[in-house]
């Protein structure tokens, strides 16, 4: 079987628990089981775990600017714009992503008018993917809403670009308790495996091809009147 080599990738896994370190995440147990098989691959792995910073409520990019003391954001969206692939990772409560998940999604939203070097949105030629965990039903539909927002800011979102873990549901065990048996999950590591490689398969075709052409899709050239085979519809 061909290896392919992805050790020019970056990826950035941002845990999205409620938990601040370091108390023990069970979403960052499985989000491990896909940072093992990119550093194994040559990937260059950072992660962070959100709610270990001060970041501020809102949707512009450096909130000190709308009256809060304090904003970690900027400093922390360097480095996750730094990565070609960003996994966000998130529990379930009440059948939704964490709170805090949904912060990350809006401060990303507060960046994605600016501009790359195309004139195109800023993330497009990144590559973004999910991992889910729980004691509810819900790994579809967070995954859903995660992935969804991705793609409308300009990440790029691969075949099965999600994975996740569902223990029985209500109280009992979660993802690390040895009772669960979650590490012996043959779905769960099948899909974990899949959506790994395919954030990878994909950062690499987009990196060695420099992202998306600008043809068709550059604000920019939008903005200076370019309108490709576009025509406003004849209304009759």
């Amino acid at each position: 079987m061909d290896t392919i080599d992805f050790s020019g990738l970056k990826a950035m896994y941002v845990n999205c628990t409620l938990k601040r370190t370091p108390e023990i995440s069970h979403t960052q147990g499985l989000m491990d089981v896909s940072i093992k098989i990119m550093e194994k691959e040559g990937v260059q792995v950072s992660q962070l775990r959100l709610v270990d910073y001060d970041v501020a409520t809102g949707v512009y990019p450096d909130m000190t600017d709308y009256n809060w003391e304090k904003d970690d954001w900027p400093r922390l969206f360097k480095d996750i714009f730094d990565a070609d692939i960003l996994v966000i990772g998130t529990p379930i409560w009440l059948g939704e992503k964490s709170s805090v998940a949904q912060m990350l999604i809006e401060r990303l939203y507060s960046m994605s008018g600016e501009k790359n070097k195309k004139g195109q949105y800023l993330y497009y030629g990144k590559v973004g993917g999910c991992v889910i965990t729980g004691n509810e039903d819900g790994v579809k539909h967070c995954a859903m809403g995660l992935l969804y927002a991705l793609q409308h800011i300009g990440y790029s979102v691969p075949p099965q670009a999600d994975c996740g873990w569902l223990g029985e549901v209500g109280p009992g065990p979660s993802y690390l308790d040895k009772e669960s048996n979650a590490a012996e999950n043959d779905f769960t590591n099948r899909n974990t495996t899949f959506m790994t490689y395919n954030l990878m398969h994909l950062a690499k075709l987009l990196k060695e091809n420099n992202g998306y052409p600008a043809y068709g899709n550059s604000r920019k050239d939008w903005d200076n009147g370019a309108r490709w085979k576009f025509e406003n519809p004849e209304y009759r």
